[in-house]
């Protein structure tokens, strides 16, 4: 078994040494370039009166500079790769002790009338969301929310064993979400494959081949004028005036193009590196594969396409450089040639961009639930059944509480089985509802559980344990209530439903929620659901007498010593215990 807080230590120790070196190296080209800039400054005051020379020298020391200026870049770029993954390694301790409560907590994705998700802490402070969610580009964050809400109980076993593959890949996820979160990205997805879709080329097709024609004549003159072959240097200047006016006959347009690919610069460079990391991993599970045949090309690699496309628009960026944009344009006719290039790319590629976005979404999401994997290496897969006991899980805990102060238990619910629960206030009702429903939710994703083993048939998800009124549509508590109710009974007339119920009918007098309750459950059981429910009413119990399909348990609460003791443990039978009484004069309310 591996150990997540020893491989984080070590790791954490490697890249701040890492960062350190790089420093050192930075500070060294640092040095150098400032050198080479004095000597060629220093060498061109020398021989100022020869401005042959005086220009070589210029030449020869910005290429030097640029050299140098170049590794300064990279090398930076290496430490701030490094910087980025002390940083995961560092969250992760963070979290294992507890603290992730400043995280993303996931709020916006949390749905009053979802399935589960406002019911079992799914969003929110202290959510399961909140405590797994390690992704690093939006589009991702959205994947993995859906992916907790998806409901879905198809194709489990696939998303288990492409889950258990990333989780045996700690570095190459650190290195994804390392990368991804060196480029803050501004515009989403969606809105660039929008403008992609929609986007209208306006260059002709003779500017293919103009600028590369009108940059050899360019050298050709600054060559013929550097030896003297002709003499009118003044040709240089209407050379460059005729490249400024060709390109101002399309300057509008690119202005437009600019502004669109500014936004997005950053996005493409982000994803073309994460492509890469995902082009070049071996992956041996099918739903990994699969995802990665996406993205494979007989001709040429996602990542270099985007690449490719990343740097035009970084070369089309540098028009916002006063000095650059007119002799580039006049000379070399720089924007054409750089815009020319990127709508042909929007016209050869647009199309597949939404694919490979989802690609790179996929990654991002799948690597939070295999670094979850990863962290938890006590928990197990469930074991995928057909017509078999729903849940039968042995030690089955809460994935967020502290496993040395957790409480487990045994759980063993069939087919079309309904489970009454009943418990004094504080025993773990609500936690153990809400146990079962992460187990559920949990195994459906594919992840491992928070229990010894676990046997599973998949099932859906469906729940009512929190409502509430609503001043804005006009709605009491009650009739809240009643409509949550109405939407599970709707719900399982179409297809099964693992049903969790925590205290139905809290909105009315306790005779009318006794009889609205015990019709309820009996409602459910002969259109032959399977579930929980929780309560206080112990009347509710009596239809265990009944109906076989129902069965009663509880968990437990005794006053010893004048104080009130909980073992959390859930039992069979009826709970004879209620505190209620007792904590109001306990805590001399009466």
């Amino acid at each position: 078994m591996n150990n997540p807080q020893s491989y984080y230590k070590e790791h954490l120790e490697e890249y701040q040494s890492e960062v350190k070196k790089l420093y050192k190296r930075m500070t060294t080209l640092s040095m150098l370039r400032l050198t080479v800039f004095v000597a060629a400054a220093f060498g061109v005051y020398l021989v100022f009166s020869q401005w042959q020379i005086a220009l070589l020298i210029g030449v020869i020391g910005v290429a030097v500079f640029i050299y140098f200026l170049s590794k300064h870049t990279d090398v930076k770029r290496q430490r701030d790769f490094n910087k980025a993954l002390v940083a995961i390694n560092e969250d992760e301790l963070k979290i294992a002790s507890g603290n992730f409560h400043d995280r993303n907590d996931g709020r916006p994705f949390q749905d009053p009338s979802h399935f589960y998700s406002l019911d079992i802490d799914l969003f929110g402070r202290g959510s399961f969301f909140q405590f797994i969610n390690r992704t690093t580009i939006n589009e991702g964050t959205a994947q993995l929310a859906d992916s907790l809400k998806a409901n879905s109980i198809t194709d489990v076993e696939l998303r288990q064993k492409a889950i258990e593959e990333l989780a045996s890949k700690p570095k190459w996820r650190q290195f994804y979400s390392a990368s991804a979160s060196l480029v803050q990205v501004e515009t989403p997805a969606k809105k660039i494959v929008a403008w992609l879709d929609n986007y209208k080329s306006f260059l002709p097709s003779i500017m293919r081949w103009l600028p590369l024609a009108f940059t050899i004549v360019s050298v050709l003159i600054f060559t013929l004028v550097y030896f003297s072959i002709i003499s009118n240097q003044n040709i240089i200047g209407y050379w460059l005036f005729l490249g400024l006016g060709i390109t101002g006959v399309y300057v509008k347009k690119m202005n437009e193009l600019s502004s669109h690919t500014d936004k997005v610069k950053d996005t493409f460079r982000q994803y073309s590196v994460l492509l890469d990391l995902i082009e070049n991993e071996t992956f041996t599970s099918e739903l990994l594969q699969e995802m990665q045949n996406k993205i494979k090309s007989d001709d040429e690699k996602a990542s270099s396409i985007f690449r490719k496309l990343s740097k035009s628009l970084d070369a089309l960026d540098n028009r916002n450089n006063i000095i650059g944009a007119i002799f580039g344009n006049g000379w070399f006719l720089t924007d054409i040639k750089h815009s020319y290039g990127i709508e042909k790319w929007i016209e050869n590629y647009g199309d597949k961009v939404s694919d490979w976005f989802e690609v790179v979404s996929f990654f991002d999401a799948y690597n939070s639930l295999g670094n979850f994997t990863f962290n938890h290496p006590e928990f197990v897969f469930p074991d995928i059944k057909t017509n078999a006991s729903v849940i039968k899980a042995s030690d089955l805990g809460h994935p967020l509480l502290n496993k040395e102060k957790r409480v487990d238990s045994n759980l063993t619910i069939d087919n079309e089985q309904f489970f009454i629960v009943t418990g004094a206030n504080m025993a773990g009702k609500s936690t153990f509802l809400r146990t079962v429903s992460l187990h559920i939710v949990m195994a459906n994703m594919g992840l491992p559980v928070c229990a010894k083993s676990s046997e599973y048939t998949p099932v859906k998800l469906i729940t009512s344990m929190r409502t509430s009124d609503s001043l804005t549509d006009d709605s009491s508590y009650f009739f809240s209530e009643l409509t949550r109710l109405k939407y599970i009974v709707d719900a399982i007339q179409k297809e099964p439903y693992f049903i969790v119920l925590d205290e139905i009918l809290k909105g009315t007098n306790s005779t009318d929620k006794a009889i609205g309750s015990r019709k309820f459950v009996e409602k459910l059981v002969a259109s032959d659901a399977t579930g929980i429910i929780a309560t206080h009413d112990l009347s509710l119990c009596e239809i265990e007498k009944e109906l076989e399909d129902v069965k009663n348990y509880y968990f437990d609460a005794e006053i010893i010593n004048d104080e009130l003791y909980f073992d959390y443990k859930l039992k069979q039978g009826i709970c004879q215990n209620m505190n209620a009484s007792f904590l109001l004069k306990k805590m001399n309310i009466v």
